[in-house]
């Protein structure tokens, strides 16, 4: 399947026009609901989802979408093993927070691999593209900047974390790791630092759905960097029947050995 530059501003479009949509809502007041698995759920998540599956649904034939907001959906990949994977509105308690940690993430995905990834931060006003195995980009203000991973960086380690999910295990990988720093971020947002070399690493001990991750995975994998599962694979998107990831880790910089992740 060809990939151009083309598809890829159509679908950095659609994710810039579903974040408008997520910041009308985002300016006023509105409710929260509780999903069955307890996560919050906003009318803006609707909203991104609706536009996400309308724009992409004529583009490359038509092939299926698996969005966070309609799983059941979902038919499988296409006979190429294509799909689209969407989280329309990823960060929804940093959303709620009104800190502006929030995107709208797009990801081609074709024989369980991210071919191309979209992540928008519309407050932010900053949209991350990956085309793996071509580059990836950063648009913000100042127009679009190819970036790249802090490969061979020196001094304490930054890693990111997460500023909804901390999780006690980190404290015995970081001691594993060795001198580091902590980098705060919500959303997907976190792989994109890794991606543009604003941080070192991302372990994530807990749980996140491949909708969290498949757009961010194309940037990092665009700009240079990996996100590996814990047997130090490539993270995997075939099984779409099983939403829920492995623990990962996405890194830039590089070393011979680290400490185990888990399961």
């Amino acid at each position: 399947m060809k990939i151009d530059t083309a598809l890829l501003d159509q679908v950095t479009a659609i994710a810039e026009e579903a974040g408008r949509a997520i910041m009308t809502i985002y300016a006023r007041d509105f409710g929260v609901e509780e999903k069955a698995d307890k996560s919050p759920l906003t009318e803006a998540d609707q909203a991104a989802h609706n536009l996400i599956s309308d724009r992409l649904a004529p583009i490359l034939g038509g092939i299926p979408i698996l969005s966070e907001e309609d799983v059941e959906g979902f038919c499988g990949a296409d006979d190429a093993g294509r799909y689209w994977l969407v989280d329309p509105l990823d960060g929804t308690k940093e959303f709620i927070k009104k800190n502006g940690e929030f995107t709208v993430n797009i990801a081609l995905i074709e024989k369980g691999r991210p071919r191309l990834g979209v992540v928008h931060a519309p407050d932010l006003a900053r949209t991350y593209i990956g085309w793996p195995g071509e580059g990836a980009w950063r648009i913000d203000a100042d127009g679009a900047h190819s970036i790249t991973v802090a490969e061979d960086r020196d001094g304490p380690w930054r890693v990111v974390g997460s500023r909804s999910h901390a999780s006690p295990k980190m404290t015995d990988w970081l001691a594993e790791l060795g001198e580091s720093e902590m980098v705060p971020m919500g959303s997907s947002l976190k792989l994109c630092l890794v991606a543009e070399g604003a941080a070192d690493v991302y372990p994530r001990l807990g749980p996140t759905s491949l909708w969290d991750t498949g757009a961010a995975q194309a940037v990092v994998e665009g700009a240079g960097g990996k996100v590996l599962d814990p047997r130090g694979e490539t993270l995997d998107y075939s099984r779409t029947d099983k939403v829920l990831n492995p623990h990962f880790l996405a890194h830039g910089r590089r070393l011979t050995h680290w400490p185990a992740l888990g399961e």
